[in-house]
């Protein structure tokens, strides 16, 4: 397998952890968009907007930082409009790892 560096794209498994993180920053938003008062246009508040994830789902994820080893900090892309910062993973097929992607072989044309 390749050196791990950064800006390669990898898979990565999301955790319990990486689960709740996640699905909270989506659902502090939309219960704001519930609260908030009219006019109150200018908030800060950045829209965390996306399908709910679940531990053991995989994400492809982007190097953004690479350590000695195969260790990584990844910015996953997630099915939303926002991302999550994954720090310290290291290589695997567990929950809170990641993983090189099969590469697919294009067919020979005949």
């Amino acid at each position: 397998m390749p050196a791990i560096t950064v800006g390669r794209i990898v898979l990565y498994k999301l955790s319990d952890h990486d689960e709740l993180a996640i699905n909270k920053r989506r659902d502090d938003y939309r219960a704001f968009l519930r609260n908030r008062r009219a006019g109150s246009e200018d908030t800060g508040y950045v829209a965390h907007v996306g399908n709910q994830v679940r531990a053991g789902d995989e994400y492809p994820a982007v190097v953004v930082r690479a350590w000695p080893g195969q260790g990584a900090n990844l910015q996953v892309l997630l099915d939303g409009n926002d991302t999550y910062w994954a720090t310290s993973r290291i290589e695997g097929l567990a929950p809170n790892t990641w993983y090189w992607s099969e590469r697919v072989e294009e067919p020979a044309e005949a």
